[in-house]
């Protein structure tokens, strides 16, 4: 990334999280004594750069009820941050005030730090005290890094399953933690759940920040963003099932739907160690890392930018399987919205690092079913923007970009795929490759299905949907090490994992390899 741009950016997130504290300056009331801990939805840390992190809280004392938590006045909340486990070198300490206004969410984007170095910090206010977390800067730009390890995660349904993958990735030596999507999810479970939201479906700013907030009081989610720094996209779980743009399934006339997606954006700003809040409807989570001379990440947002779904039911605009759809050749049509494509080409055709990963919400290789009648696509997924995924893939090829690798979620399965400017023809070189996380408890597809599917797609080298599990991932300058983490479905709560499968990319040759 160009450095200027760089400094731009960070100057826009330090004047937008200024401009959150601004109309609080004075306005902070005397030292609470709290009936019960009010740091009950832990801490996190996210965006890491060479110089700086964001830190994460919130305030929801669990003793109090609603009306009394929107009653409370704005709070002081401090933060200290360490160079050591044992809290003894102080290197950074401040305050920020939050209110109810913005659900007494606390986001500090401490800069000044130095790279590639592990922080611990927490947060106080009055007399009560949060949880500590780990955190790490990313390493210097041109930094000679050799290696770099993280957890590859998404699509964590409360209803379906415990997060034991989460505890399992806080015990991970990583140095970040993707989580590319259905962080949240606003529907209810159709099998029998083995733990309930207990809410109806989210359509207002506290019913999205209630919802947030069950998810975030597990334990293992809370100990998985104390462990690590988290860089996070989105998928549509976050708002509602399949939106796209803006429309929902519903046909919800749009001005009202954004309302919504204002209200689920909030939320999700509210409850993430990110920076940038919500303009409104609109809400910028595509970004990027660079991680020294070894590898840059791109996190992309597949949902906000999107065209329509192709030939929509007229009925119930969701995803669907269809044949014959001639919209879908349309090459005006888009998963990114042409800024982010372009974006994102110019970032890749421009980079200078041996590996560009691409950190985007579901499969980018082809799943479509040949039946008598024709190829069957479906439509929600990248096989509904099949032009747009040529276009990209073709930009790869065109620019001689090598290295380049997908990283995806939302399928609930564990893939392993070539990717090709022309899914599955042969005679179309491989020019990227892809892993898939699989889930960490939402339902997945059964073997039967799976095997069909690979059987009509030969780019598709693995494909898993009986198991639950994540992604651990590592870099070095000779290869890509991909090792599926697995769990039978549905996961317990004492849950323990094995290795499903193992993948390679080496260096120089696009393409997924056994391990």
């Amino acid at each position: 990334m160009n450095p200027n741009r760089r400094d731009f950016h960070r100057a826009a997130l330090w004047l937008a999280l200024a401009g959150l504290a601004a109309p609080l300056a004075g306005c902070a009331q005397a030292a609470p004594r709290w009936r019960s801990n009010p740091f009950t939805l832990g801490v996190a840390s996210g965006q890491p750069r060479p110089d700086s992190v964001v830190l994460w809280t919130r305030l929801l004392p669990d003793a109090e009820d609603e009306s009394a938590r929107n009653a409370l006045p704005p709070c002081t909340v401090r933060y200290e941050i360490f160079g050591d486990a044992a809290l003894q070198r102080p290197v950074m300490q401040g305050e920020v005030v939050t209110d109810a206004a913005r659900a007494f969410s606390v986001h500090v984007l401490a800069e000044g730090l130095a790279p590639q170095r592990d922080y611990w910090y927490r947060f106080s206010c009055g007399d009560a005290q949060s949880p500590v977390g780990r955190t790490r800067t990313a390493p210097a730009p041109d930094a000679d890094l050799r290696r770099l390890r993280f957890a590859l995660a998404s699509c964590q349904n409360y209803e379906h399953g415990f997060y034991a993958a989460h505890r399992e990735i806080a015990g991970r030596e990583l140095d970040f933690v993707l989580f590319v999507g259905d962080y949240i999810y606003e529907g209810s479970s159709t099998p029998p759940p083995m733990r309930r939201h207990g809410t109806p479906v989210p359509q207002t700013l506290e019913a999205y920040r209630e919802r947030h907030a069950l998810y975030k009081r597990d334990a293992d989610l809370q100990a998985a963003h104390a462990a690590h720094p988290w860089i996070l996209t989105w998928d549509d779980h976050e708002v509602v099932n399949d939106y796209a743009s803006d429309r929902d399934p519903a046909y919800t006339e749009p001005a009202l739907f954004l309302q919504r997606r204002a209200a689920a954006y909030r939320a999700y700003f509210e409850h993430m160690p990110i920076a940038l809040p919500p303009q409104g409807a609109a809400m910028r989570i595509h970004d990027c890392y660079a991680w020294g001379r070894l590898a840059e990440l791109w996190t992309l947002d597949c949902r906000q930018y999107r065209s329509h779904h192709a030939c929509a039911d007229p009925a119930h605009d969701a995803g669907r399987s269809l044949i014959g759809c001639e919209a879908l050749a349309d090459p005006a049509r888009s998963m990114l919205g042409a800024e982010q494509s372009q974006w994102l080409a110019h970032g890749l055709a421009g980079s200078r690092r041996q590996w560009k990963l691409l950190g985007q919400s579901t499969q980018m290789s082809s799943t479509g079913l040949d039946t008598p009648q024709g190829r069957q696509s479906w439509t929600d997924g990248w096989d509904g923007y099949p032009e747009a995924r040529r276009q990209l893939f073709q930009g790869i090829a065109d620019a001689g970009v090598s290295d380049v690798v997908a990283l995806g979620g939302d399928v609930h399965r564990h893939v392993a795929a070539q990717l090709r400017v022309r899914p599955n023809d042969p005679d179309s070189a491989v020019v990227a490759s892809e892993f898939v996380g699989g889930s960490i408890s939402s339902r997945g597809a059964s073997p039967a299905s799976m095997a069909r599917m690979r059987r009509d797609n030969p780019d598709v080298v693995h494909a898993r949907g009986d198991e639950r599990g994540y992604a651990l991932m590592e870099i070095t300058p000779e290869a890509m090490q991909c090792e599926f983490r697995a769990t039978a479905y549905p996961v317990p709560a004492d849950a323990s994992f094995h290795t499903q499968a193992r993948f390679a990319v080496e260096a120089g040759r696009a393409g997924v390899l056994p391990a």
